[in-house]
C-alpha cells in the first residue's frame, strides 16, 4: 500500500483538484483508493461530498472526520478508530476538518520532544501513519493519495514523514519556482530531522513510527496552456526553468539535461486549464473526464471530456510507473 502526498507550499496551483481527479482515475484503472484530506481548509472533502453530507460530518460528536481520530491520540487516550467515508466502490475518503489547524502547536511540540525519546511524543507524531494505515487495511486500499495545505508547518511535516512518495503540482510562474526551492530545502531538513529522532526511539519495533521516506517522484505542470492575456513567451520563460530548479533543489543535482519542460523525465505530465468543464464538474459532483451529455457536456465539450480522460490517464499511468505501484489487488468491492 503506497502513500503519496501531493504538495506545494505555493497555493492556487490546482493541487486539490488534481488529487480529486487522480483518485477517480486510479479507480477507473481498477485501483481501490483511499483519499486523505489533511488540509485544514478541507477543500478535497468539499469536492467529494455534497453540502448536506459535508455538514453532517462536521457536526459536534459526529465522529466522522480526521479530528475525531486525532484527538484521542493527542490527549493520550490512544487510537480509537477512524471513519472511512465511502465515495463509491473503489474510493474511500478520510474527511477533513477546519479545526485540524489547532494541532499545529501540538505536532510542533511533539517533534521537539521526540529528541528526548519521549514515547508519547512519538505516538503523536505517528498519528497520521496510524490512522491512514488502519483505514487502508479496513478498506483494502491499493494506494493512498494525500492532500495537504500550502505551507511548511508542523501538520504537513508530520504528514510527509509518513508518506512514501511526494509529487509536486506546479504552475509556470515565478512564485512556483520559489516554492520548489523552498520545498527542496525543507524536505532535506525534515528527512534529516526525523532520522535523528528515530535514533532516540526507545522501543525496538520501529514499524510503529513513520519511516520518513517521502521520496520525490516528480512534478505535474498545472494549467500549462498560456492564459489568454499572457504572452506565450512569458509562460515558457518560467516553464522551461522548472526542470533545472527541480533537479537542483529537490533532487540535489547540479543541473538537468532537459531544456524544455516537456522533455524532462521528472515531469510526470502537463494538465491544461479545462475552462468551462470545471464548473460543470463541480455542479455534477464528478470529475471532468466522466462528464456526460446529461451533465451538460455536449457539442465541443464532448471532445474536451475525452481529451481530459486521456490527459489524466497518462499522468496516472506515469505515477504508477515512477512509484512502482503494484497492480490492483483482485478483492471484494469496498
Amino acid at each position: 500500500m503506497h502513500k503519496i502526498v501531493f504538495f506545494n507550499n505555493k497555493g492556487g496551483v490546482g493541487k486539490t483538484t488534481m488529487v480529486y481527479h487522480m483518485a477517480w482515475m486510479f479507480a477507473e484503472l481498477g485501483y481501490k483508493v483511499l483519499a486523505v484530506d489533511l488540509d485544514p481548509q478541507s477543500n478535497l472533502s468539499s469536492m467529494f461530498l455534497d453540502i448536506d453530507r459535508l455538514a453532517e460530518t462536521v457536526e459536534e460528536n459526529s465522529d466522522l472526520t480526521i479530528m475525531d481520530a486525532i484527538t484521542p491520540i493527542a490527549e493520550g487516550e490512544g487510537y480509537k478508530g477512524m471513519h472511512v467515508e465511502r465515495i463509491d466502490d473503489k474510493i474511500g475518503l478520510l474527511v477533513g476538518n477546519l479545526a485540524l489547524s489547532i494541532y499545529e502547536d501540538k505536532f510542533s511540540d511533539a517533534w521537539l520532544k521526540c529528541l528526548n525519546g519521549d514515547v508519547y511524543s512519538f505516538k503523536v507524531i505517528s498519528a497520521f501513519k496510524t490512522i491512514i494505515e488502519d483505514a487502508s487495511k479496513r478498506m483494502n486500499a491499493d494506494l493512498v493519495l494525500i492532500d495537504v495545505g500550502p505551507n511548511l508547518g508542523a501538520i504537513n511535516r508530520t504528514t510527509l514523514i509518513s508518506a512514501d512518495s511526494v509529487i509536486l503540482p506546479v504552475a509556470s510562474d515565478l512564485f512556483s519556482l520559489q516554492g520548489i526551492k523552498n520545498l527542496g530545502k525543507t524536505l532535506i531538513d525534515w528527512r534529516k530531522g526525523w532520522e535523528q529522532r528515530k535514533t532516540t526511539y526507545p522501543k525496538s519495533d520501529t514499524s510503529l513510527i513513520p519511516s520518513g521516506q517521502m521520496e520525490p517522484k516528480g512534478y505535474v505542470v498545472m494549467q500549462y496552456t498560456a492564459k489568454e492575456k499572457r504572452p506565450v513567451k512569458a509562460y515558457l520563460r518560467f516553464a522551461n526553468r522548472i526542470p533545472e530548479v527541480y533537479s537542483e533543489f529537490i533532487l540535489q543535482k547540479k543541473s538537468s539535461s532537459a531544456k524544455r519542460v516537456e522533455d524532462d523525465k521528472n515531469c510526470l505530465g502537463l494538465l491544461k486549464h479545462y475552462h468551462s468543464l470545471a464548473p460543470m464538474s463541480m455542479e455534477a459532483n464528478k470529475p471532468i473526464f466522466l462528464l456526460k451529455p446529461s451533465d451538460g457536456a455536449i457539442g465541443a465539450h464532448v471532445q474536451a471530456v475525452k481529451k481530459a480522460y486521456q490527459d489524466f490517464k497518462l499522468i496516472t499511468e506515469r505515477i504508477i510507473e515512477v512509484c512502482n505501484i503494484d497492480k490492483p489487488i483482485a478483492s471484494e468491492l469496498f
